[in-house]
């Protein structure tokens, strides 16, 4: 199904690989809302919603800036809201929006830990708690979340507890509200299988960027998966590679920052 003319809502979206869905959605014809906290620009992290905005445009799509904090249930209601009332409803939502911190209990600031729970499991239900009056009543409405499957294994969990927690939140908040909406709203997630090259990784220490792939292999993937009739799956944690393998790409190397390099798989894989 085409994603001309559908409007994805895509939190996070001012870099890295909700920019790079963002980017390819706006391509194929998508309106697009930019939703993300960045209005001005930060030399640590390049990009805000209007630069990304601008992205979206220039490729083909039509886009809404709107700078949202998901944390704060009042600031998602309105942005819903607003793209809502700009575009004619939402067809989409992409839980992009994540925080991250790779370190041990003893290491973690609470402060820390409240951002992930928040951002991460409690935004991903936040936004779709919002955004479901709309998608209910969308020709196909789709809600993809960027989170891993659900994995117990303690290989994951004592390295970094606070964050697999977090990021595991968002894996049991789409199980949860697959079966929920089942037949309704189509709910899966998506999960690179190598790390991917951004922003937020390129901050943590001892990992190689060359060694990575770019977020547009993701985006590829989101988009192949937001093409589907929302009747055909839903409940799936997808992987982009085996999403794009289906959809017949054998050329990988594309996607790689420094092709004929080992990948470094990305984590609870």
């Amino acid at each position: 199904m085409s994603l001309h003319g559908k409007t994805l809502f895509i939190t996070g979206a001012s870099r890295g690989i909700g920019l790079a869905i963002a980017r390819k959605a706006g391509s194929l014809g998508a309106n697009v809302v930019i939703a993300a906290k960045s209005a001005v620009a930060n030399p640590k992290l390049p990009g805000t919603i209007f630069t990304a905005a601008a992205e979206v445009e220039a490729a083909g799509g039509q886009a809404l800036a709107i700078q949202c904090d998901i944390r704060d249930e009042a600031n998602v209601e309105a942005a819903m809201a607003q793209a809502a009332e700009h575009f004619g409803g939402i067809d989409a939502l992409i839980n992009n929006a994540s925080a991250i911190w790779l370190r041990g209990a003893l290491d973690t600031p609470m402060k820390r830990f409240d951002l992930m729970s928040q951002v991460n499991s409690r935004g991903t239900f936040l936004c779709s708690q919002k955004a479901l009056p709309y998608l209910l009543k969308s020709a196909n409405p789709h809600i993809l979340t960027l989170a891993p499957p659900p994995n117990l294994d303690p290989k994951w969990w004592g390295p970094h507890t606070g964050y697999t927690l977090a990021k595991m939140g968002m894996s049991l908040v789409t199980l949860g509200l697959a079966e929920e909406f089942k037949g309704r709203v189509a709910v899966n997630a998506l999960w690179p299988q190598t790390v991917i090259a951004t922003d937020a990784i390129n901050m943590i220490p001892g990992v190689e960027l060359s060694a990575c792939r770019r977020p547009d292999i993701v985006a590829d993937a989101a988009v192949a998966v937001l093409q589907q009739p929302f009747t055909q799956a839903s409940g799936r944690f997808y992987i982009d590679e085996a999403v794009l393998r289906e959809a017949g790409v054998s050329d990988f190397d594309v996607y790689a920052v420094e092709p004929g390099k080992r990948l470094l798989p990305d984590l609870f894989l």
